[in-house]
């Protein structure tokens, strides 16, 4: 049932789609039918295979980087309260800083190629990667720090044993939201520096009003998200399986 039910909710909206366009008689041009991009993409398998998969090592290096960078602020800024009255603002600050307004930016200072890609996920997949890793580190519960002072445990294994075990959970909750927000960086970058990845497929598709093309990039752009955000609540579920019990 649990795989029926959101099976039954694509192949519907599927369905609608498609029969919208029928009964309505929309052009491709406006709006392809379902079959209009399978046919595209069988146009074009090889193109959009490859064009996938420099998303894909984009989107993950980038992600992979924020992850490592997010966490080891997110402990600083918890460890230190001075560091964190000092730096929480100037994070605020940068973040509110529309992503797509930097991405010509980093084009001019780091040049064409996948590094201004990369930053650019970077940039928005960190906020809330340190966001949620506080809010888990900062709300162990005080029996549990009592407990730990009373064995005697120093503060780094205060750290690793109580505080960041408790706080997986929350940390798991910006990574989800992280790794979907690590997709629509990389697609700004790409359609702000069209070199290559599903961005610049739908920037020179658009440019060619080859519309079902677009619609073939932003359909796999869609599992690619889906894809890797399930991707990390497996992984939740394999290192922290105790997290659902403690919620039910």
């Amino acid at each position: 049932m649990r795989a029926a039910l959101p099976i039954a909710g694509v192949v519907g909206t599927v369905v609608l789609w498609w029969a919208a366009t029928a009964v309505f008689g929309i052009r491709q041009i406006i709006l392809p039918a379902p079959p209009d991009i399978v046919a595209a993409f069988r146009a074009q398998p090889g193109y959009l295979i490859r064009e996938t998969g420099a998303t894909v090592s984009e989107t993950l290096a980038g992600f992979g980087i924020a992850v490592a960078l997010g966490l080891l602020v997110a402990v600083l800024l918890t460890a230190w309260r001075a560091l964190e009255r000092a730096a929480l603002p100037v994070l605020v600050a940068l973040n509110s800083i529309p992503k797509v307004a930097l991405a010509p930016l980093l084009v001019v200072w780091l040049g064409f190629g996948a590094r201004p890609k990369i930053v650019l996920v970077v940039l928005i997949c960190v906020f809330p990667i340190v966001v949620a890793t506080m809010a888990g580190l900062t709300s162990t519960p005080a029996e549990l720090g009592e407990l730990s002072r009373s064995l005697s445990a120093s503060r780094w294994q205060t750290y690793v044993k109580v505080r960041l075990p408790w706080a997986l959970p929350q940390v798991f909750t910006g990574l989800k939201v992280a790794v979907t927000l690590a997709v629509i960086g990389a697609v700004v970058a790409e359609i702000n520096n069209p070199s290559g990845g599903l961005g610049a497929v739908i920037v020179l598709s658009g440019m060619s009003l080859d519309t079902p093309l677009a619609f073939a990039a932003i359909t796999l752009l869609a599992l690619l998200s889906t894809a890797l955000f399930y991707l990390v609540v497996v992984l939740e579920r394999w290192l922290v399986p105790w997290a659902r019990a403690i919620s039910g």
